[in-house]
């Protein structure tokens, strides 16, 4: 890494605001100075009386190394200390105005000592990257018209060894990257890494933003997990928390026994409902500080996109408070201006550097223009977090399907909004932790019901317009909630219908990438026309989703009730023969295998605003999609020969399925006749 020396220039941008390599200029670098090879240390102290390193190597001698003010009145503390070795722990030892002395974590450390122990480590980020032809793909990709299916894992508990222990960041990478590209996922999203104290936080409480967290190995392990990542095809998403952060001793709080990176306003800088303090993006320093740690990601980690947590924490300075306990802007209202202006300066500078990063905004009020660009009053980012749709979903999902009619609003209102901004539907892991159950549980009814409720939720959610986020387990119905000091219930595989609910997620992901028609009009309404949104009677929707080219149509009808509806009629946009491709219900994952048999001809009878329609058999607590013959038969072509056929290309993620797999149940050679039972009778 190129070293910045400790210049005007250098510390002007800091001091302004717009040093986004701000880790060049502070922390621990191996350098030379008069010949003799040192450890340059510098840090932004800006109150403090003292400051010195400490660390085993002068026996934690407050008085062995001391700093040197860099200039007057800059705030920033430098010393050179020769012998050295790479390991070594340190710390700063900061005496304060009033005399105390606190010994804090390097703020800009790159590695740091596996808690409970708090001390910084001296390290060189060195590693030799493989991902080069996955760095020049990411030249010409758009994401916008890409598959994007993300995996959101949690390390720590993903997968442990036989004595419960974490896996290090070098041992989980084949294992998962194995698992992702089996399971079609193509990208993951890491939970937090910058290094935290306590394990319970899941990371969202840091105190080392550019430290990847020593838990599962060195910085140099977390690169090779990524360029795993990148060799395999998957695309890495790290989340990141620049809206509060913890309030331990060693940290950023109060760094040199006053506020630095936080405000000098209690009602401004502590975040009580969480106990963590929130940055002060009115000070430039700390938006050098933290613009710096997203380039550090993006530029030494190859991290392909952030999402960044809690944007509505930092938006709205009354958000968590109490009525009378915020105090409004200079306007009079609820809005943080700074924090706004610090959103639009990170994503102009990560996208003036990363034109093809992914910035994600984690955003759950009604803040407009989120994924608009910065010089047309938007905030910048490209993608958020569709939490409406996720919380009404969910609730309509929760209910007893005798009451759903009476909240069909809750499934058809997100088509109000869809092209509003660039989204992506989260199933994340905040909505299966403190008493909210697993998605699985969370479905009403019987044993049978929950899983087909799922796997109905699943199909519809795969093909409303937006990206997708599913959260580690969902995959294969784990009935607990996630527990983040353990590993995942793995052996539910051994179980018939976890495993049928794992073949059926692993068969709508290939459904999803390899049919344009499901990501390349996402965010405009060319690529969704609703069929029918108002049968509330019987809860039942269809619509469809188109690409860009005319084959790349797809028909999908949802049933969410335990009902099969037999002889049901809906209209179809174009003329022709219609087969049915994938069938939720089907028995190969669980279901009552009511099919929609042989081939289907839209007939003359104008339904739903279209001039033809079909007559199928709806099954029971179930999505179906349907293609007309001529499109499935040429995709079922193509796929069987895809070695040699010319196929339009997607993403290096989207990966073509191998013949030797299983095909979707909606093609299945067993002949069965459509059952004409309702659920409670196939349920018997």
């Amino acid at each position: 890494m190129k070293l910045s020396a400790i210049d005007e220039y250098g510390t002007f941008l800091y001091h302004q605001g717009t040093n986004y390599a701000s880790y060049r200029l502070f922390g621990a670098h191996f350098t030379v100075l008069r010949r003799r090879s040192c450890v340059r240390f510098s840090v932004w102290a800006p109150h403090a009386q003292k400051v010195s390193v400490v660390g085993d190597f002068n026996q934690w001698d407050i008085e062995a190394n001391p700093m040197e003010r860099c200039g007057a009145g800059n705030g920033i503390w430098v010393t050179y200390i020769e012998g050295l070795q790479e390991g070594d722990i340190y710390k700063y030892a900061v005496t304060t105005a009033s005399g105390e002395v606190l010994m804090k974590s390097d703020p800009y450390a790159f590695w740091s000592e596996v808690r409970p122990n708090t001390a910084s480590k001296i390290t060189k980020l060195r590693y030799t990257w493989k991902d080069k032809k996955w760095q020049n793909s990411r030249e010409q990709y758009d994401s916008y018209r890409k598959p994007m299916l993300t995996y959101e894992v949690h390390l720590g508990s993903w997968c442990r060894d036989e004595e419960g222990n974490m896996l290090t960041y070098r041992e989980i990478a084949d294992k998962l990257v194995e698992y992702v590209t089996s399971m079609n996922y193509t990208h993951i999203e890491i939970m937090p890494l910058c290094e935290y104290p306590f394990d319970g936080s899941w990371g969202y409480q840091a105190t080392g933003y550019f430290s990847a967290t020593s838990r599962y190995g060195a910085p140099e392990d977390f690169m090779y997990l990524v360029d795993t990542c990148h060799k395999h095809g998957i695309g890495v998403i790290l989340d990141w928390v620049p809206g509060h952060f913890c309030r331990d001793a060693h940290g950023l709080r109060y760094f040199d026994g006053e506020p630095c990176y936080e405000s000098g306003n209690p009602m401004l800088a502590e975040n009580k409902e969480w106990d963590t303090m929130n940055f002060d993006y009115g000070r430039t320093e700390v938006q050098s500080f933290l613009i710096s740690s997203a380039m550090f990601w993006l530029s030494q980690f190859h991290i392909d996109g952030l999402r960044i947590d809690a944007v509505a924490n930092m938006l709205y300075l009354d958000y968590g408070h109490p009525d009378g306990n915020w105090q409004p802007n200079k306007y009079g209202g609820r809005e943080n201006l700074e924090a706004i202006d610090f959103l639009r300066n990170l994503n102009k500078a990560v996208f003036s550097e990363f034109p093809h990063a992914l910035m994600i905004a984690e955003e759950s009020s009604a803040w407009p223009l989120v994924t608009k660009p910065v010089d047309v009053g938007g905030l910048g980012f490209n993608y958020k977090w569709n939490m409406g749709w996720m919380n009404d979903m969910l609730r309509y999902m929760s209910m007893d399907p005798l009451f759903r009619k009476d909240n069909h609003n809750l499934v058809t209102f997100s088509l109000c909004y869809a092209f509003s901004e660039n989204f992506i539907l989260p199933l994340s892991h905040d909505e299966v932790v403190h008493g909210k159950h697993s998605l699985l549980d969370k479905m009403p009814g019987d044993y049978w019901q929950k899983f087909a409720g799922l796997r109905a939720f699943y199909g519809y959610w795969m093909s409303h317009p937006g990206k997708k986020l599913l959260f580690m387990g969902s995959d294969f119905g784990q009935f607990i909630e996630w527990k983040y000091d353990d590993s995942l219930d793995w052996h539910l595989l051994e179980y018939p219908m976890h495993k049928a609910m794992h073949d059926y997620v692993k068969e709508l992901n290939t459904y999803y990438v390899e049919h344009p028609e499901f990501w390349e009009e996402d965010c405009d309404w060319s690529g969704f026309s609703w069929i029918s949104c108002d049968d509330r009677d019987n809860s039942v929707i269809a619509f469809f989703r188109s690409g860009q080219e005319t084959d790349d149509m797809t028909v999908v009808v949802c049933n969410f009730t335990p009902v099969v509806r037999h002889s049901y009629r809906f209209g179809v946009p174009r003329k022709g023969t219609y087969v049915e491709v994938f069938n939720s219900d089907s028995e190969a994952f669980g279901g009552s295998n009511v099919l929609n048999e042989g081939e289907f001809e839209a007939q003359d009878i104008p339904m739903h605003g279209m001039e033809q329609s079909l007559e199928l058999t709806l099954p029971p607590l179930a999505t179906i999609y349907l293609q007309l013959k001529t499109s499935a038969d040429k995709k079922k072509s193509l796929k069987a020969g895809s070695s040699t056929a010319k196929t339009r290309k997607t993403t290096g993620s989207a990966k073509k399925a191998k013949s030797s797999e299983k095909k979707p149940a909606s093609k299945t050679t067993r002949k069965r006749a459509v059952k004409k039972t309702t659920k409670s009778d196939a349920a018997k």
